[in-house]
């Protein structure tokens, strides 16, 4: 069974009811890489901006953190980052393909590869 709160209800937004209608939330805190810049040079601004530490340290640190992914990964780990997404090392079995040009077959090695799987909060924020 359904509560009520002993109020009239109607389908009339806040707007026809007087009310203001609600501010939207600003979520945005970051901006893109500017174009004419690389994202790594991006990313160590962003560090020292916001952590008010020197260049050097913040391109240390974005290094460190860049370093350690990739570490794991070598090792075949996963790296999540909650609220981001995580990387995932993938294999590629061997196969049979042709060479469009000749039309000859060729054996493909098998390989790996990293794929990154955002996060629900990344997905949402597009």
């Amino acid at each position: 069974m359904a509560r009520t709160s002993g109020r009239k209800t109607t389908k009339a937004g806040p707007a026809a009811r007087g009310a203001r209608p609600a501010a939207k939330k600003r979520t945005r805190r970051y901006t893109a890489t500017p174009p004419g810049t690389s994202d790594r040079e991006h990313l160590i601004g962003l560090i020292r901006s916001t952590t008010g530490c020197t260049a050097q340290v913040a391109k240390e640190t974005l290094h460190g953190v860049l370093g350690t992914i990739g570490a794991s990964l070598k090792k075949n780990q996963k790296v999540q980052l909650i609220g981001f997404g995580q990387f995932v090392v993938t294999k590629r079995g061997a196969r049979k393909a042709r060479n469009p040009g000749t039309g000859e077959a060729i054996r493909v090695k098998a390989s790996k590869s990293v794929r990154f799987r955002p996060g629900r909060p990344l997905k949402r924020s597009l």
